[in-house]
């Protein structure tokens, strides 16, 4: 069981990127799913989480308005587009599976209790 990411790189501040995220070995249309950073020096941290179908998410402050987070179920992947990149936005990216519905996605993305983690993707933000 494996959720490998991709997409990340460097870029210029107020650019966009997009990253995604698969898996191997399960599909993803029975767990909540979300994006997580840890910046350097950081702890991880949870930016932005979304249910099962897709139709709650939650984005961290710092993040909402300049990230979207997506999923395509029958094509197992789940997106972060990433507008406006900030040189504080670098780090590495990583995404996340849970089977237990959280209180709330927010709550997943709060707490960072899930069953699956991804290597990550690196990002750097810098002129």
């Amino acid at each position: 069981l494996q959720l490998v990411e991709s997409g990340g790189g460097l870029v210029q501040p107020g650019g966009s990127m997009i990253l995604s995220c698969t898996a191997s070995g399960l599909t993803l249309d029975t767990l909540y799913l979300g994006w997580f950073r840890e910046g350097p020096g950081l702890e991880r941290e949870g930016l932005s989480c979304i249910s099962i179908k897709g139709d709650t998410t939650y984005y961290k402050d710092s993040v909402k308005g300049r990230f979207i987070i997506s999923r395509d179920n029958v094509n197992n992947m789940v997106y972060l587009q990433m507008n406006d990149l900030k040189l504080e936005d670098t780090g590495l990216y990583s995404c996340a599976a849970a089977y237990v519905p959280p209180t709330t996605v927010q709550a997943m993305c709060d707490t960072l209790e899930v069953d699956y983690w991804g290597q990550g993707t690196r990002v750097t933000v810098s002129s």
